[in-house]
């Protein structure tokens, strides 16, 4: 059995979190571990990311965090003072003999990091999605699941629904609507919206740990 604790939307208030997180095999988080992707804002993540209760620590980019989209040499700079820190971006890792693959893309929304629009070039990147990944980490989340913003109604990707549907992952991760907080099953896959910020950006809900039978 693998511990695997998601935490998404920190938004650089990761210190501030009411909850602590708890020891695990995997820690995951799926997105905007800071506020506006400042240089500064994701070296003191990753600082205190690294010294989590976990034997693995695995990230995905989200729509604040720009350094890992327009700051290439920046983001290698930063990545590279933790180097066990799995960083993915339309790319996988295995763990604990999990297959774990992550993408930080998202359906467009008010021009932020790795906004792509619906339809085609969205698709292109679910497509990526190997058959055989067990745990599926996205920023955003898809369409019907755990994805109802306070205005704009259900805002998730259908695309990505079509393509987690394909794959059946074990687990699909993913936060930024912070009010869906919270786990959904459907099907054979776990669907886990592990945002730590509330709707007004303040880190008050519990990091999610989830069990995972290899």
């Amino acid at each position: 059995m693998t511990k695997i604790c998601f935490i998404s939307d920190t938004h650089g208030l990761h210190r501030s979190m009411q909850y602590s997180v708890p020891k695990c095999d995997i820690l995951a988080h799926t997105g905007d571990v800071s506020n506006v992707g400042e240089y500064s804002d994701v070296v003191r993540f990753l600082d205190w990311f690294i010294d989590q209760p976990a034997k693995h620590h695995v990230y995905i980019a989200g729509n604040h965090d720009w350094l890992f989209q327009i700051g290439k040499d920046r983001r290698k700079e930063a990545i590279s003072r933790h180097p066990t820190i799995h960083y993915l971006e339309s790319s996988s890792v295995t763990l604990e003999g999990l297959k774990i693959y992550g993408d930080p893309h998202q359906p467009e929304f008010c021009n932020w990091a790795f906004n792509l629009p619906r339809g085609k070039k969205l698709k292109e990147k679910w497509d990526k999605i190997p058959e055989d990944t067990d745990v599926l980490l996205t920023h955003g989340p898809p369409m019907g699941i755990l994805d109802e913003a306070p205005r704009g109604g259900r805002v998730g990707c259908v695309d990505l629904l079509d393509r987690v549907y394909q794959v059946n992952p074990k687990i699909h991760a993913f936060g930024h609507i912070h009010c869906e907080y919270g786990k959904e099953q459907k099907g054979s896959t776990l669907f886990v919206n592990s945002s730590i910020c509330n709707e007004s950006y303040q880190p008050i809900n519990e990091p999610i740990l989830v069990e995972v039978t290899k």
